[in-house]
């Protein structure tokens, strides 16, 4: 994987039930927090950047670009990492990076010679899912993102090809998988299931090109939040 091992990142992720930060520095991960622990991203993700930050001897004036997992994932816990890392960067005036949760997702399964397929639950009979080729190590697209029901996912998958899945949705969804395709589909276990946030200091890292401003930085929605799906229900009644 392509990286300068002079950039410094700071990488967050409240997209989903698993919150942490990573800090890559020197070309390493200097600092990695994973928290499931059941208290709410609001709390706990700022004392956990100042925690590596304070590890790692450094400042936010230190960090070269503040990225966050921007979803897709929960509407709630995306927004909390998108702000946390705009209002760091601007604070200091650094850019941003997105970070796609399901290509952070698939790196769990870097060097796989089949397909890795994430998958999180997503509510309302549906998955977000998409699928990557992971034998050149960064995720290369085999399919596009889509928020629909696990066996319309499923049917989209190409044939004769090892598959991996991954992701929140893992929990849900393991047995129906492995009804639908047999031995070709192979569930990750619970180490590798969850994003990792340093994947998304790798992924933001090695891409200086998406970098935006602080204030340009924007969720990533496969689907409308339900406030606003709500709302046009109504409206269209």
């Amino acid at each position: 994987m392509a990286n300068d091992a002079r950039i410094t990142a700071l990488a967050i992720d409240t997209s989903g039930p698993v919150a942490g930060c990573a800090l890559l520095t020197d070309g390493k991960i200097a600092h990695l927090t994973v928290m499931n622990h059941g208290l709410t991203h609001s709390e706990t993700i700022m004392p956990a950047v100042d925690a590596a930050l304070s590890a790692a001897g450094l400042r936010c004036e230190d960090v070269d670009v503040f990225a966050a997992v921007a979803g897709p994932g929960s509407f709630t816990g995306v927004r909390i990492g998108v702000c946390a890392a705009k209002g760091l960067a601007h604070a200091v005036g650094r850019p941003c990076a997105a970070v796609h949760a399901l290509e952070a997702l698939a790196m769990n399964f870097y060097g796989f010679d089949g397909l890795c397929c994430p998958i999180l639950d997503a509510r309302r009979g549906q998955v977000y899912c998409a699928a990557f080729d992971m034998v050149g190590g960064m995720p290369e697209r085999a399919l596009e993102d889509a928020a629909q029901p696990l066996e319309e996912f499923l049917a989209r998958l190409p044939e004769g090809r090892r598959l991996a899945f991954v992701g929140d949705g893992v929990k849900v969804h393991a047995g129906a998988v492995r009804r639908a395709l047999g031995g070709r589909a192979l569930i990750a276990p619970e180490n590798l299931r969850d994003l990792r946030p340093d994947a998304a200091c790798l992924l933001a890292a090695a891409r200086p090109e998406t970098w935006v401003p602080a204030q340009q930085l924007r969720p990533i929605y496969l689907r409308a939040p339900q406030a606003v799906r709500e709302r046009e229900r109504k409206l269209n009644r």
